[in-house]
């Protein structure tokens, strides 16, 4: 991102008084109630010279609000080429890429430089113009602690039809994790609406006013003293942790996903949820030839 910013410096009037103080920022700075709850959890408003720490506090007439409104221009990206990946399979229009956990996807807020996309456009610099702008040849994402396959667009011949087939599921992607509790098998299906949660914008919950989800899963195998359960799972849909947050919904959390309650293996190292993206299949959105890519488990990745 630039690193610039819009200061705006106004005094609460009568008609704003006992408003919350996220709907006036949402307001005054022309951004939606979610953004204007980030900007609060960032610290970029203040309320008479004093940080605001609740989202849901209050106004009073003549309260001096200050927000700080960050440049969200991106910056034009330049490729890296000491982003770590591998690409599995590669053809003129598509790419399968095996990320490593803690490689971001895609430039974003707190995370400018050094994502996958740099990583890409220095090894294949004709995806630049691929896509959404800041996001080249990108049609889905894996979160940064998530490793394993994610499907490139290289042409633009590749990047509407691999958007077309993600949205009609037309895309198989199976991922293995490891879940605390012994989960009853041999399989099941999570349905249930996913959205940002009302209490900490930077997480997703299901809640009834988020977009729909279906996660499925099949059980491999079921651990003891503690209870723990290896999945295999398919996504239906693709909303942000989507498995993370179905998973935690039916108590069964990610093991090491401390975002949403899955505690480390006592005595393990691994500091990242045990989730990983382990296959893909669909037909090449180009040639309709059938492609399948297969990813091993990372070595810190350690089931027993």
């Amino acid at each position: 991102m630039s690193g610039s910013a819009q200061t705006l410096d106004e005094v609460v009037p009568d008609a704003l008084a006992g408003e919350r103080v996220d709907r006036v920022v949402a307001l005054l700075a022309d951004v939606s109630r979610t953004r204007a709850a980030e900007l609060i959890a960032s610290d970029a408003v203040h309320v008479n010279e004093r940080v605001v720490s609740a989202r849901s506090a209050r106004l009073e007439t003549g309260d001096r609000l200050v927000i700080e409104v960050p440049d969200d221009t991106p910056e034009p990206l330049v490729g890296d080429p000491d982003v770590a990946f591998e690409v599995l399979y590669e053809d003129a229009d598509i790419l399968v890429v095996d990320k490593p956990a803690g490689v971001v996807v895609h430039p974003g807020a707190g995370n400018p430089h050094a994502t996958l996309c740099h990583g890409l456009l220095h090894r294949y610099p004709e995806i630049a113009t691929v896509g959404q702008e800041g996001r080249p040849g990108i049609v889905h994402r894996l979160d940064k602690g998530t490793s394993g396959l994610l499907v490139v667009a290289r042409s633009h011949a590749a990047y509407d039809p691999l958007v077309a087939m993600l949205s009609r599921h037309e895309v198989t992607r199976e991922y293995r994790t490891f879940v605390w509790g012994e989960v009853g098998g041999p399989e099941g299906e999570i349905v249930a609406p996913i959205g940002r949660s009302q209490r900490d914008p930077t997480r997703m919950a299901v809640t009834p006013r988020g977009k729909p989800a279906t996660t499925r899963y099949r059980v491999e195998e079921v651990f003891f003293e503690p209870g723990r359960t290896l999945l295999t799972c398919w996504l239906e849909t693709g909303r942000t942790h989507q498995i993370r947050v179905h998973l935690t919904s039916i108590g069964h959390p990610v093991i090491g996903d401390t975002t949403y309650r899955g505690a480390a293996l006592e005595g393990s190292d691994l500091r990242r949820p045990w989730l990983h993206a382990a296959r893909v299949a669909f037909a090449h959105p180009v040639t309709d030839e059938p492609i399948e890519v297969t990813s091993p488990l990372p070595a810190e990745l350690v089931v027993g």
